[in-house]
């Protein structure tokens, strides 16, 4: 049995996404957003404790790791586009670690701010399995410590100054918000506006309580638990409504839904719905989903895709996360898109032999 003409007009569109990928383009991305560390500690849990109902955990392995912004910027780096990552960290041993880390990789670090007696956020997730019993570890706990207070006005406008002159002659803007402040209301509508100006696209992670500040935005990062909170709180009845009401209200040009184990849809201002499905069987996490479909649509973008390709390119960058076994120490790279590629369309041309 052979394809059909859908199916082999992705299989068409895989193999030439794959031969784009391979070739180099000069890409310059301006990415502003907060900076975490992530620390995995991995271990047996194999009996509870005595004095309370929970599991003690045998520590077998430690892990530390850039997280938020930092991973997105690792990322495009290492699918060769030019990284100006913009954030704060704290004059604190995590945040030093972060600086640390991504000078290793050759990321960028001069648009980074440290901010003495801030506190650096820092993510610490404890994952666990039974010893002989369980092979899949589970997520015991996770805990944060992070500042509450507001990034200083000083430190915030000093830094977005940097960041618009970088703009001027960007290809690409990236604001990735996970609400430690570096995103606010007068820096975003500062980027934007420069962005605007400059006839730059913009990708946006934003916070569901920070939609405000994403007003004409070219691309929107949701996932699928977003998209339906959204749904609840417009009172309709479907997601395609409304994605279509916040595109309209908010003045996006796409909004990218990331759904896990059912693929990847962008619904458009201007252009048909399209939907990337995920080919994968077994899904093992999705711990960085969000920055690598962020770092996917910054590649469209340089090579010029349409609306179909990118959101098949997404699909793809997800399905290397949701795939990977370790993705804390997991940063998607070119290598690993192309070969996701390249299985994704042998797997298509074997089902229809």
């Amino acid at each position: 049995m052979g394809m059909s003409d859908e199916e082999e007009a992705v299989y068409e569109d895989l193999n030439n996404l794959k031969n784009q990928l391979k070739a180099d383009k000069e890409c310059k991305v301006v990415l502003i957003g907060d900076i975490m560390m992530d620390c995995y500690i991995h271990g047996y849990a194999n009996n509870l404790n005595s004095r309370a109902p929970v599991p003690v955990l045998r520590e077998t392995m430690r892990e530390e790791d850039v997280g938020a912004a930092a991973h997105v910027g690792r990322g495009l780096k290492s699918m060769g586009l030019q990284s100006h990552l913009f954030g704060v960290v704290g004059d604190d041993r995590a945040g030093l670690n972060i600086l640390q880390l991504l000078d290793e990789e050759d990321v960028s670090t001069s648009g980074i701010s440290i901010i003495e007696g801030r506190t650096t956020t820092v993510k610490t997730r404890l994952l666990a399995t039974r010893e002989s019993l369980v092979s899949d570890e589970q997520l015991l706990l996770r805990w944060d410590v992070e500042d509450d207070d507001p990034v200083a006005e000083e430190a915030s406008v000093s830094l977005y100054d940097l960041a618009i002159e970088e703009i001027s002659d960007a290809d690409v803007v990236i604001l990735s918000d996970y609400g430690q402040g570096v995103v606010n209301d007068a820096g975003a509508e500062r980027a934007i506006k420069a962005a605007k100006k400059n006839n730059v696209q913009i990708i946006a992670d934003p916070k569901l309580t920070g939609l405000h500040r994403t007003h004409g935005v070219n691309w929107i990062l949701f996932q699928s638990q977003g998209l339906e909170l959204m749904r609840r709180r417009l009172g309709v009845s479907t997601g395609s409504e409304a994605a279509m009401k916040l595109i309209e209200t908010h003045g996006w040009n796409h909004l990218v839904v990331l759904s896990g184990e059912a693929g990847v849809t962008i619904y458009s201002k201007n252009e048909d719905v399209v939907h990337a499905p995920c080919t994968l069987d077994d899904l093992r996490q999705m711990i960085g989903l969000i920055d690598a479909a962020a770092v996917a649509i910054a590649v469209a973008i340089s090579k010029n895709l349409s609306v179909r390709n990118t959101a098949l390119l997404a699909n793809a960058a997800c399905e290397c996360i949701l795939g990977a076994h370790q993705t804390e120490s997991f940063v998607l790279s070119r290598e690993d898109l192309i070969d996701r590629i390249g299985e994704m369309s042998w797997n298509l041309q074997v089902s229809k032999r």
